[in-house]
């Protein structure tokens, strides 16, 4: 401005002030974020506001993908085998994660990063016994030429798991039957399944033998079974307990079950 007497004349106004005025105030701007973009539901009428320049700021600010972990470094099915022996010998409870480590040749830490905690271990655990036993089963069984047969070598095979050093250490299930199974119904479910598996397995022998005439058609299957389960899980109850068994009599005694 410049005084003409005693009033004020502005000034001719330069291109940097003209800019200035032709700008809109910081209010009027729009901006992204204040502005959302809205869109409708698939699932209802309501709009929904979608923020571009947030969505921006979400995408530069997340953090970068993990590098992949280390690959396990040992063969589960062998550390599980020796965590089965240490639960056959000690039980559930009497077993510690420093048992676990020692047999399994794990540090602690990698049997909580392999298995979250010592129930995880135990039923990854009996369910390698359960699958190991099963075979020796079916493997016995095939030994056999028919129906009656193929029990008799089960049993046989049930006599020699409950004797020496193997029947020492006790079945995993008749254990885990007794110490967990009223108590922990995940494990109960586990051992009534396994129970239940060997049960319809002696019950399929039985028919077998029913259809080539080496068993009689009187003998109930299914009750038939049922006792022989009852007289196999007695042996390793025995077994376990030290108490000399003598196979072939024994058997010789349960088949009479199938005249």
């Amino acid at each position: 401005m410049r005084a003409q007497g005693s009033a004020l004349v502005p000034r001719t106004q330069r291109p940097f002030d003209r800019a200035l005025q032709s700008r809109p105030p910081p209010t009027a701007r729009r901006s992204p974020i204040n502005h959302p973009i809205t869109t409708k539901c698939l699932y209802s009428e309501t709009s929904i506001p979608y923020y571009p320049a947030m969505q921006k700021i979400a995408r530069r600010s997340r953090p970068a993908a993990r590098p992949p972990g280390r690959p396990r470094q040992f063969d589960m099915n062998t550390a599980l085998d020796r965590a089965v022996r240490v639960f056959r010998e000690r039980g559930y409870h009497a077993t510690s994660i420093g048992d676990l480590s020692a047999a399994m040749r794990l540090a602690t830490g990698s049997i909580y990063k392999a298995f979250r905690d010592k129930h995880a271990v135990f039923l990854a655990a009996f369910e390698r016994y359960a699958a190991l036993s099963q075979e020796q089963t079916c493997n016995a069984a095939a030994r056999g030429a028919n129906g009656r047969e193929r029990i008799r070598h089960v049993m046989l095979s049930y006599v020699e798991r409950s004797r020496g050093s193997d029947g020492r250490r006790g079945c995993l299930v008749v254990g885990s039957a007794v110490e967990l199974a009223a108590v922990d119904p995940v494990v109960g479910a586990r051992v009534n399944a396994q129970l239940k598996s060997n049960e319809s397995f002696i019950a399929g022998l039985i028919r077998e033998g029913q259809a080539d005439g080496s068993i009689p058609r009187h003998v109930p299957a299914d009750d038939t079974a049922r006792l022989m389960i009852c007289i196999t899980q007695g042996l390793r109850v025995v077994g376990k307990a030290r108490v000399p068994l003598e196979g072939e009599r024994l058997v010789g005694v349960a088949m009479k079950l199938l005249a």
